[in-house]
């Protein structure tokens, strides 16, 4: 289910195929900065209504989705 969105977010906001998008996909591959990652943070908190501290172990889409499982528990 978190993936799903985040999937969505994603695709929204690069313009990609949500099935380009895997878990394992790093930011930099999808063509995201760190500009862009910011943001999409920001809107990742806001869709799942959660505080993310971000740190340089979060590089993939699995990364974010634990991130957001484990801030939702």
């Amino acid at each position: 289910m978190t993936f799903e969105k985040i999937k969505t977010i994603l695709a929204e906001h690069k313009d990609l195929e949500p099935s380009d998008i895997k878990l394992e996909s790093t930011f930099a591959d999808l063509g995201f900065d760190s500009l862009d990652t910011i943001e999409l943070i920001m809107v990742f908190e806001e869709e799942f209504g959660t505080t993310l501290e971000m740190n340089d172990g979060v590089k993939t889409v699995g990364d974010v989705v634990n991130l957001i499982d484990e801030a939702k528990k």
